[in-house]
């Protein structure tokens, strides 16, 4: 791979690692009962799509760092998407969505395995948990067999636990807080523990602690990667409610039916007179909500500027983000690359 970033080209790399990976464990894991193949076909259903950005954190981590382009290290930068594969996995299955990239989540697909049993929702819904548990081992597996040598590995390894522990926080605080009292500042931490973290700058941290990288850098990493990530959230909030859904995959009324503690609602609610409140709060929360119903909470957002805020909170945080990528002594494709992936993390249509 040339200096130059190609996203095309590391995607394909990424994608190649993965899909190869990920189906010798499913004919691993389904060779040991024909019942297991519906199971196993998951697994590799979750790994068929992404952008691959928390990959190409890791990698431009590493090479900001003055290290060479190394295909064990674009392995160990796929074992991140494993991670954000089994968040994803979990993340549908506690908000009950029915699509991901367009198709059946897997708590979703995953009922057709137990056609004739009673509870068969419920069965379902076990087996993808299962299912974003093995991923979440498999993303470990393939991290320490990616080829890197022993000595770097030990210097990576314990930010394993900390992407878990705040990933995992990040997800009990959106549960806790769904459905209570809209925040502002409450949604912006659930977003910094639950995505912005896990998705650029543990990554970014998790590369340079593999090549070496001093403190110094180390900071400039997690100035420039939090406000990034937070940006990523705050564009999928907006994307969720108003992006197309044949560009996004994703249902459209999942934030409003559930009543999710998003920025977006947040600042609708706090810039809200008495009247759009009583309004809104007949919407929220209701799992029957039709087409009708959501665009009645879009007016309200659009009317009362709420997507503006988001759209100028997406701004100020890339800015940010920029200014501390600046600020280091970075080489100059790292320092490219950084500065494009800022832009297409918080400018895009899916």
């Amino acid at each position: 791979m040339t200096d130059r970033w190609d996203p095309t080209a590391f995607k394909d790399r990424v994608d190649e690692v993965l899909h190869r990976f990920v189906a010798q464990e499913a004919d691993l894991f389904a060779a040991i009962d024909p019942l297991l193949g519906p199971v196993a076909g998951q697994l590799e259903a979750a790994v068929a799509d992404g952008k691959r950005l928390r990959a190409a954190f890791c990698y431009w981590g590493w090479r900001a760092a003055g290290q060479p382009d190394s295909d064990a290290l674009v392995r160990a930068a796929a074992s991140m998407e494993l991670v954000h594969a089994a968040a994803v996995v979990h993340d549908d299955l506690i908000d009950d969505s029915p699509l991901r990239h367009g198709r059946p989540t897997a708590h979703v697909a995953l009922r057709t395995a137990v056609p004739a049993r009673p509870c068969a929702d419920g069965t379902a819904r076990s087996l993808a948990m299962l299912v974003g548990d093995l991923l979440m081992s498999l993303a470990g597996q393939l991290f320490a067999t990616c080829g890197l040598p022993a000595a770097y590995l030990a210097r990576g390894r314990p930010l394993w636990s900390l992407l878990a522990r705040e990933l995992i926080a990040g997800e009990c605080l959106e549960i806790l807080r769904t459905g209570t009292g809209p925040d502002t500042a409450a949604s912006l931490k659930v977003i910094r523990y639950k995505t912005a973290k896990y998705t650029v700058e543990q990554p970014l941290l998790i590369g340079g602690a593999l090549a070496g990288a001093g403190e110094r850098l180390r900071a400039g990493y997690s100035a420039y990667g939090l406000p990034l990530g937070e940006a990523f959230q705050l564009r999928d909030d907006l994307l969720g409610l108003f992006g197309e859904t044949e560009r996004t995959g994703k249902a459209n009324a999942d934030d409003v039916r559930g009543h999710r503690p998003t920025a977006l609602l947040a600042e609708t609610w706090r810039l809200a007179r008495a009247e759009d409140r009583e309004r809104l709060g007949a919407l929220l929360g209701r799992p029957d909500l039709g087409a009708e119903g959501l665009d009645a909470v879009r007016e309200v957002m659009c009317r009362l500027g709420a997507p503006d805020r988001i759209e100028h909170m997406i701004g100020t945080r890339v800015v940010e983000a920029l200014d501390a990528l600046g600020a280091l002594a970075v080489p100059a494709p790292a320092a490219g690359a950084l500065t494009e992936l800022a832009r297409s993390a918080a400018v895009r249509a899916s």
